[in-house]
């Protein structure tokens, strides 16, 4: 039996993606490149936006025209819409967020499942990098968010059950005998990251899991998905001290004005996040700081667009997500009064993007003549020349470089000698 996988959305959909993927191994199922001829397709689907809408729809369509014999769909879209989800053609079943858990016992019959090594997805899911799952759900109330109505109040996973599945990812399984790791970095993701082991009595902060895993696993890198800006403070930053820790921090702002923050209902400002970052910037030398914006928010008028635009200017950020505002029914967001246009919100999106491609243009040129280690994630052959192999460095920047022979997934240590548009390109370092 053949399954396909697919997804839309963010790293926490990827992470259950990868999980699924270890679930239909240990089921006896086959992980299919393509949804062509698969007898299972399966897709983990996103509904933070009426464009990832639109995209859920169309991987099921997508796979139906390839011929898969049975679709599957699952994820915060089919939560929201499982009556227009059913209708899809040649989907067979859905299962919502708070049965995906045993989407695959369901599908199966088989409820005792056991762990088997993990393995990156196949063809353009293959990864150097696995994202766990640590946490799901949200209890905040952002009035623009429609993913805490589609995942639920927040809960954590245990500290246990996360460094098992790390420890499997890096192929580091205490009764195993000579393992390879089958990555070489972990990124932790949640709906909700920072407020991992709040709902537990008693109460643990994000920084003690971090200092589990740091302490309990050889893990040579850790990377933190997004971070809300409240959950943090000095002593988290602390923790890059161990040089394991990615240089880099997702901290969504979504706003530069003060008065839209509290229509957002964010529990911050941009007094409180700037001097955050700048907290950042002093503990962890050379950070990457990326963000999210959302543009076009109701009443956000020229003034308070203006107040944004100049606020991310301030911040010099590293890189970051624009979104054009997309009311979600169910959302306060959605009620409000004073939508604005959408010629308007295009327009301030365009602004935003400019913006931050300018200052990320300028974090990158910083590192002109800088050494950085690289992850390598791929690498293509040129005749007469060699490799040129592409990979990340631990502050996320794209890196290139000619090497003697491919070294995909493995970390070296790169001088950086040409800034090409979004990307760099350095001399490998023996």
């Amino acid at each position: 039996m053949r399954v396909f996988l697919d997804m839309v959305g963010c790293r926490l959909n990827q992470s259950e993606l990868e999980t699924l993927a270890r679930q239909f191994r240990a089921a006896g199922y086959t992980i299919a490149e393509t949804p062509k001829g698969a007898d299972l397709a399966v897709i983990n689907t996103c509904t933070v936006t009426a464009a990832a809408d639109s995209d859920s729809r169309a991987k099921a369509r997508q796979a139906f025209r390839a011929g898969a014999k049975q679709i599957v769909l699952t994820g915060c879209w089919v939560t929201m819409h499982p009556n227009e989800a059913q209708a899809l053609p040649g989907v067979t079943h859905i299962v919502p967020n708070n049965q995906k858990d045993t989407l695959v016992s369901q599908l199966t019959e088989l409820h005792d499942l056991e762990p088997l090594e993990r393995e990156p997805l196949p063809g353009n899911r293959h990864r150097t990098r696995m994202f766990i799952k640590v946490q799901d759900g949200c209890d905040n109330h952002c009035t623009f968010c429609i993913t805490r109505l589609a995942r639920g109040a927040g809960r954590s996973r245990s500290i246990r059950d996360i460094l098992a599945d790390i420890r499997a990812a890096l192929g580091q399984d205490k009764d195993a005998e000579d393992s390879v790791p089958v990555v070489r970095e972990i990124v932790l993701s949640g709906v909700h990251l920072g407020s991992w082991g709040q709902d537990f009595s008693p109460p643990l902060h994000l920084r003690h899991l971090v200092q589990a895993i740091l302490q309990e696993c050889d893990v040579p890198r850790l990377r933190l998905s997004s971070l809300e800006p409240w959950d943090l403070d000095e002593n988290f930053f602390r923790l890059w001290e161990n040089p394991r820790l990615c240089r880099h921090l997702h901290l969504p702002l979504q706003s530069g004005c003060a008065e839209t923050l509290r229509r957002m209902a964010r529990k911050t400002t941009p007094t409180e996040y700037a001097r955050l970052v700048e907290t950042a910037r002093a503990l962890i030398p050379n950070v990457a700081i990326t963000t999210d914006i959302i543009v076009g928010f109701p009443g956000e008028d020229e003034n308070e667009f203006a107040q944004s635009l100049d606020f991310i200017q301030d911040m010099e950020f590293a890189g970051g997500h624009v979104f054009t505002f997309s009311p979600r029914p169910g959302t306060a967001a959605a009620r409000l009064s004073s939508q604005v246009s959408p010629s308007i919100r295009k327009q301030r999106s365009e602004q935003v993007r400019k913006t931050i491609a300018m200052s990320a243009q300028a974090y990158r040129r910083a590192f002109l003549g800088k050494i950085v280690s690289v992850l390598w994630e791929s690498a293509r052959y040129i005749p007469l020349q060699g490799w040129y192999a592409s990979g990340l460095s631990d502050n996320y920047l794209r890196v290139n470089a000619l090497v003697s022979q491919p070294k995909t997934n493995q970390i070296s240590n790169v001088r950086l000698t040409t800034l090409m548009g979004e990307e760099m390109s350095g001399e490998l370092l023996s």
